[in-house]
């Protein structure tokens, strides 16, 4: 039993090793997070990084080599799948096609041996909360995909467990749909309050959705938090790199005072930025700008900002924005974000030389 009366789920020390030997694979490795009641969680990483398995032992498909897993604060790492208070949506839905939609989100009610009024009652609450009434007496056959994945919801949803599992269930989606689905998602998890674990590689599903985001690597969490404190201030490189677009640039300290250290950037002027816990205040750094955070610059700099020089190889237009990749005067990769907008600004050409000023407040320094 655990002290933690707020969390839905507690993994404490979780390892997981497939194999023996010179064959032995580590899947996780001594894995410990927690997961709030009423939370939109998201395991996010490459393939193979431990996102799958660590959703697999939730359910119960696995057991773990080592550690515990608590649900409300009862150990479940024992317990099988059908004795969890968990249900999963999988990547294909896994529907029966010569079933009807009404029947397919019944289905598991009836196997649980629930009064068949009971089953229709609650059949016809799912189907209004994933707006489907119209289509109940439709086989899923006849149905499109995004709403065969209501469906898969609406079944999943419908004994409404303590926790739901989603391994990557909006990746066979088109693009439209998908940007859809993650929104209807969100609004199921605030509407029936109930805890969503979601599996992803995708960084924009996780940054649209989450309450909190893991990020996951060679089977362990590197770090947990807010969408905006991933993206904001990532712990180390690889998070940096794998969450949004990133510049990486090369510095060195000059010197530190009260946790800031002034920096020397390769590329050109200096700098300030924190230091993060534990590292050595002196040596070669790399710190992080994002691309929205650059402008380029006509006059003079403002007085929080740092200037790099460099020259525009290629200008891609996005729409709403364009990026400027450059080479900057040090040789470093450059990329710059710059919203589209009708103020009848100049935008630099392809082969031009530019100024490109960062405001101080966007330099991170990163663990490598």
């Amino acid at each position: 039993m655990t002290d933690s009366a707020d969390n839905a789920v507690d993994v404490v020390g979780v390892s997981k090793i497939f194999g023996s030997g010179d064959q032995e694979v580590r899947a996780l490795d001594d894995v410990s997070v927690s997961i709030r009641q009423n939370e939109f969680f998201t395991l996010l990483g490459p393939s193979g990084c431990g996102k799958t398995t660590l959703l697999r032992l939730l359910a119960g498909f696995e057991h773990p080599t080592r550690g515990q897993i608590f649900l409300n604060g009862k150990d479940i790492a024992g317990l099988p799948p059908n004795r969890r208070p968990v249900n999963t949506v999988f990547q294909s839905y896994a529907l029966f096609p010569h079933l009807t939609v009404g029947q397919n989100i019944g289905f598991g009610l009836e196997m649980l041996g629930k009064p068949k009024d009971e089953v229709e009652d609650t059949v016809d609450r799912m189907l209004k909360l994933v707006r489907m009434e119209a289509l109940k007496k439709r086989r899923t056959s006849q149905i499109s995909g995004g709403q065969q994945q209501r469906v898969a919801l609406a079944r999943a949803l419908a004994p409404h467990p303590e926790v739901l599992l989603l391994d990557e269930p909006l990746s066979a989606l088109d693009f439209k749909l998908r940007k859809e689905m993650q929104l209807e998602l969100k609004r199921l998890q605030n509407e029936t309050g109930i805890t969503f674990i979601f599996v992803t590689h995708d960084q924009e599903e996780a940054l649209t959705m989450s309450d909190r985001v893991a990020v996951m690597r060679d089977g362990n969490i590197l770090q947990v938090g807010s969408p905006r404190d991933i993206y904001d201030r990532p712990a180390e490189r690889f998070v940096a790199d794998f969450i949004g677009d990133s510049n990486f640039l090369r510095a060195v300290i000059k010197d530190v005072s009260g946790g800031r250290a002034r920096l020397a950037l390769d590329a050109g002027m200096e700098t300030e930025a924190e230091l993060p816990d534990g590292m050595a205040e002196s040596g070669a750094v790399t710190v992080v700008v994002r691309p929205e955070q650059a402008r380029f610059l006509d006059g003079e700099p403002g007085a929080r900002e740092t200037v790099l020089e460099g020259r525009v190889e290629t200008v891609v237009y996005f729409g709403t924005d364009t990026h400027y990749h450059m080479t900057l005067s040090s040789g470093e990769r450059f990329i710059a974000r710059i919203q589209n907008d009708d103020r009848g600004e100049r935008a630099p050409e392809q082969g031009s030389a530019v100024r490109v000023a960062i405001p101080t407040r966007a330099v991170q320094v990163l663990k490598d």
